[in-house]
């Protein structure tokens, strides 16, 4: 009973499931019982008229039959219109019931003598086809169950109270018709809760579908888009495919192919132009700003620059500190590259005038443009960074270093490509760099056609100045100035994507308040569907909820055989028919109680055989032992008390429940059970005998005579029998999830058993029991309805056609409740493996502690993340040996294979941060055969300056023991290629800020004095050798490590610095060493 009163799903759903989905399942129901009632009135004129009965002499029985006839009739028809009458459903289900009622009533008085067991079956059809067929709630369906029962016995009661004492005694036959109806009552309340329990299941499996597809649309548009963020689409594609194939196998590294060499993902275009800029003077303002203003400046200079370059055609290929680089003709050749190009880097420099003109600040842009052929893609295994390299690539960048501020530098192949779209002039080569000079081509500076026309001291800037005073910082008031440019924050993309529905999500309002009582269940009447009126995702709601409407299942599906409800997977139809099955022990105890009841009728009007007795102990100890075994799991504490013979009941009871072979035989069994139980009683009378009151001397004044037959049971159990073999065909209902087929041949031996023994083995009974009731009045034959072996027979094939309908619909909804929890666990795999994926593919844009700030509930995109550390190291670590090894000829596939083994060395060192004692190292990003990393970024904002130095900067040792790692594993790839690349590494620790910026493709970076020593004591440093700063050097000696001063060297924007070389021996000394003096 706890579970028919389970907590209701919440107010939407629950109306909904009320209005749309219980009627979408029941009313077929509705309009097969009318027809049920309707056939059954007609074979009933068949078989009186087949019979000879003169129907009108009997004019209360024809009568009955046509009122009944023409009702149902028009229920029929009014029912067959309900989809435009839906609110009044309950009503016109109220009528159904009420005029069943009204037509057993009719039967019971007329057709001939009135007797207790009259219309019992009938009754009992009432009683459980009101709670399962009839679309009434279980209030509604249980009151009016009971009314049908206390309608037959108070009007029987009445009736034959009243009578002379001229039939079997009446209160055994009340108390047990009551029996009969209360178990027909429970059998359909049963029923009916198992089903409502089914049906509201498999309506939150496809709510739950429904959310779980969403969420899914949800990541995958999510996942899409930071893939997007960070490759072009069609590398992209590649790409998600083997991150899909290794978060699926659950592999941790990136699965490698059988030549030993790491996938690469490069490719050559032809026909491009690659575009280098460099904000000048902006080092120096840099360096004036706080954490805050540093990045929200770059992510406003550089989203001016996205979105100058998307309007021009060009794809920002990375940003390198205050460097931008970019290339147009990729991924899709563009006839107008170098136009693009140059327009672009006119752009980025009138932006930059225009910025300098309304803040006073001294910076400038420094465009260089090369056209040629580029190698595209990316390489290594983690921070995944679309990127160029070529020889042109190279002459690009030199191209800008060499320029001038605020004009743009170009080849004379990429004058060669403007077809005299722009005015040029020579560039003055003494100024160029060796790399130019050393090619000896001429360069030039594009003049820009707009440069005369604008006023670098504008209105704007002038009324800036003013607004803000001339005491305001530099840093600042260039900062206020971009915030009017508005760049889209990092990720500020997904803030669009609808966000994932949770399975406790309401159903969608728009769905609830569309759905009108007068709307119609069938679409296709209606001027406008639903679906015109609802959006997409309301849409998908409705299309999830129509596919469970009942009469689904006798139409062409994807899964489902529409003749035998198979599924057309046959490996689903075989994971289905060896699901386990929990409930099977409470269909035992509902198929016990129907025994039950047989056994206290047939005690109730039999005379109590000791053969009966004893059958019916033995098959008590049966039933028990059934249960026993069935429930024995709840019961195991009991059990393993007790002997130890029966410890093995609670194993059996766990079989019962997960073996498919072993529950059908003991569901078999159970049923055949209650079948032979139910004809019990016959089995000891004889097959064939003289009925004492068809003789021709019996008188009708003989009314004294016994109702029992010589020596035998009393006849009044004749028609009670028929009641018991309905209550047989009963038990077979309460098996839910027995197979159709194995229902359908149960009931087919029943319905034969039942017709074989009532119309000819035994059918002299009924008629003994007939001239018993019509003693004297020979010419008078009863209704069909009132001789026993035609009521039962009748009433077999109306249960019998029933319950196959039930049993269709029963197995209908069972195999859809298990095929929605398949898709159901699907789709939530497949979710979660899009999860991962979102969070794989963010992870390898920005480190694991940032990635949380930027999705799922932790969201916050309003501000743009910085953060500021006091001692983070930076590692620059290159292979310098990689330039000379390039090269580009038809042999190397135009430097392809070089780029292959660049991408073994990259994915090597990617591999080292796998290991545990090297997680706390982040990489940066990778510039051409360059590694930058850094250490102490996961630390708490703040964190460091509350700790001693020793403590904060325990993490160079880290660093220092992967700079070791990484020119290990470069030993181990120089030992394969037969090459002799040597590792240059440069160290330096000390404060940083860390920031996301760019909308177009976010990039986690880290800026600073730190990060440009670390970059200069890689560049000035010496082959094999990690150069660090004194004050590196003084923290590594702190932590036991050893150094050696190099001397003072000339650093490029740092003046004279004394730089020391770390010992990598990686054996700690113990004391500081004295070498640093």
């Amino acid at each position: 009973m706890a579970r028919l009163f389970s907590p209701r799903p919440p107010p939407s759903e629950d109306l909904f499931y009320e209005t749309y989905y219980s009627l979408s399942q029941q009313y077929p129901l509705l309009l097969l019982l009318l027809v049920i009632v309707l056939v059954g009135l007609l074979a009933l004129l068949a078989v009186a008229w087949a019979s000879g009965r003169e129907l009108a002499s009997d004019p209360g029985f024809l009568t009955t039959m046509l009122c009944g006839l023409g009702g149902f009739s028009l229920l029929l028809g009014l029912a067959s219109r309900e989809q435009r009458l839906q609110r009044w459903t309950r009503p016109l289900s109220g009528l159904v019931w009420a005029a069943l009622l009204a037509l057993g009533l009719g039967f019971l008085f007329t057709g001939g003598v009135v007797s207790a067991w009259d219309q019992v079956s009938f009754f009992l059809f009432v009683i459980f086809t009101v709670y399962a067929m009839l679309p009434l709630g279980m209030r509604d369906a249980a009151a009016a169950g009971l009314a049908s029962s206390l309608s037959h016995l108070l009007v029987l009661g009445l009736y034959l109270g009243l009578q002379p004492d001229s039939q079997p005694a009446l209160l055994p036959q009340l108390a047990a018709n009551a029996v009969l109806f209360l178990c027909g009552n429970v059998a359909g309340a049963y029923h009916k809760a198992l089903m409502e329990r089914a049906l509201r299941a498999t309506f939150r499996e496809a709510l739950s579908s429904l959310h779980s597809r969403r969420r899914l649309d949800t990541e995958k548009k999510h996942q899409e888009h930071l893939l997007l963020s960070i490759l072009p689409a069609y590398l992209a594609r590649e790409m998600k495919a083997e991150i899909m194939a290794r978060l699926q196998a659950g592999q941790g590294s990136r699965p490698e192919s059988t030549n030993n060499f790491h996938s690469l993902y490069v490719k050559r275009h032809q026909g491009v132009s690659v575009l280098y800029a460099d904000i000048v003077g902006f080092t120096r303002l840099a360096s004036e700003c706080s954490p805050k203003e540093l990045v929200l400046m770059l992510n406003e200079l550089f989203g001016k620059f996205d979105q100058i370059a998307k309007e021009h055609e060009c794809m920002r290929i990375k940003i390198l500190g205050d460097c931008y680089y970019c290339v147009s003709g990729l991924p899709l050749s563009l006839p107008d590259h170098a136009i693009n190009c140059v327009r672009m880097g006119l752009d980025m420099c009138r932006a930059i005038r225009k910025l300098r003109a309304a803040t006073g600040v001294d910076i400038n842009m420094r465009v260089g443009v090369h056209s040629g052929s580029v190698l595209c893609g990316v390489i290594g295994l983690q921070k995944w960074q679309y990127d160029v390299w070529s020889h042109d690539v190279t002459l690009a960048n030199h191209m800008e270093a060499s320029g001038v501020p605020g004009r743009v530098h170009i080849t004379g192949a990429t004058l060669a490509l403007l077809a005299g779209a722009y005015a040029v002039e020579d560039a003055a080569m003494e100024h160029g760099d060796p790399y130019l000079r050393e090619l000896g081509e001429p360069t030039y500076l594009v003049i820009d056609p707009r440069a005369e026309e604008e006023d670098e001291k504008g209105t704007a800037g002038r009324l800036l100045s003013s607004l803000e005073g001339p005491k305001m910082r530099p840093s600042l008031l260039m900062t206020r100035y971009l915030e009017s440019w508005g760049a889209a924050k990092p990720f500020a993309h997904l803030s669009h994507v609808e966000s994932p529905v949770s399975t406790s999500t309401p159903l969608p309002e728009k769905a609830l308040s569309s759905f009108s009582p007068q709307w119609s269940l069938d679409r296709s009447r209606t001027p406008r569907g639903l679906d015109d009126e609802l959006d997409t995702g309301d849409a998908k709601f409705f299309q999830v909820i129509e596919q469970l409407n009942s009469q689904k299942q006798w139409k062409q599906s994807e899964d489902f055989n529409p003749l035998t409800l198979y599924f057309r997977e046959k490996e689903m139809e075989k994971e289905y028919r060896l699901s386990a099955l929990p409930a099977f022990k409470y269909y035992a105890a509902c198929t016990f109680l129907v025994f039950f009841s047989n056994f206290i009728i047939q005690m109730l009007v039999t005379n109590r055989p000791p053969a009966l007795t004893i059958t019916y102990s033995i098959t008590f100890l049966l039933f028990f032992l059934l249960l026993f075994v069935c429930f024995s799991e709840h019961l195991t504490k009991c059990v393993l008390k007790g002997p130890k013979m029966l410890h093995w009941l609670p194993t059996l009871s766990v079989l019962v429940a997960t073996r498919p072979g072993l529950r059908v035989a003991l569901g078999t069994a159970t049923i055949l059970l209650v079948f032979s139980m139910a004809i019990t009683s016959l089995v000891f009378l004889p097959a064939a005998s003289n009925c004492p009151f068809r003789a021709p001397n019996v008188s009708f004044t003989a009314s004294n005579l016994s109702w029992e037959l010589p020596g035998s049971l009393p006849l009044i159990s004749v028609p009670y029998s028929v009641h018991c073999c309905v209550l047989g065909f009963l038990s077979c209902s309460l098996f839910l999830h027995m197979s159709f087929e194995l229902k359908l041949l149960l009931l087919l031996l029943w319905l034969a058993a039942c017709c074989s023994l009532f119309l000819h083995s035994h059918a002299w009974l009924s008629d003994c029991l007939i001239a018993r009731l019509y003693l004297g009045a020979l010419d008078s034959r009863p209704g069909v309805l009132k001789e026993p072996k035609l009521m039962g027979a009748i009433f077999f094939f109306i249960f019998f056609f029933t319950l196959l309908v039930l049993a269709r619909q029963n197995e209908y909804y069972c195999r859809l409740d298990f095929l929605w929890k398949k898709k159901l666990r699907q789709e939530q795999e497949e979710t979660e493996t899009m999860e991962n994926l979102t969070r794989l593919l963010l992870e390898n844009v920005l480190p694991a502690h940032v990635a949380p700030q930027f999705i799922g509930q932790n969201r916050r995109n309003e501000d743009l993340y910085h953060q500021s550390y006091e001692c983070v190291c930076v590692l620059f670590a290159s292979v310098p040996d990689f330039k000379e090894f390039y090269s580009e000829s038809s042999i190397n596939h135009e430097g392809l294979e070089c780029l292959r083994l660049l991408n073994e060395i990259i994915a090597d060192f990617d591999e080292l941060l796998s290991k545990p004692k090297f997680s706390g190292v982040e990489k940066i990003k990778t510039i051409c055969s360059t590694y930058m990393a850094a250490t102490g970024l996961n630390a708490t904002s703040g964190q460091d300056a509350q700790q001693d130095a020793e403590q904060s900067c325990s993490h160079l040792g880290t660093m220092v023991e992967f700079a070791v790692a990484l020119g290990s594993k470069l030993d181990v790839i120089n030992k394969h290629s037969f090459n002799n690349f040597r590792l240059r590494v440069g160290l330096n620790h000390g404060p940083v800020v860390a920031g996301v910026i760019g909308a177009q493709k976010p990039q986690y970076d880290i800026w600073g004095n730190t990060v440009n020593v670390a970059s200069r004591m890689e560049s000035t440093g010496v082959l094999g050798k990690i150069q660090v700063t004194e004050e590196t050097a003084r923290a590594l000696q702190s932590l036991g490590y050893t150094c050696y001063s190099r001397g003072i060297i000339k650093v490029k924007g740092k003046g004279q610095l004394c730089t020391y070389f770390l010992n990598t021996d990686l054996t700690r000394t113990g004391p500081p060493s004295a070498t640093l003096g």
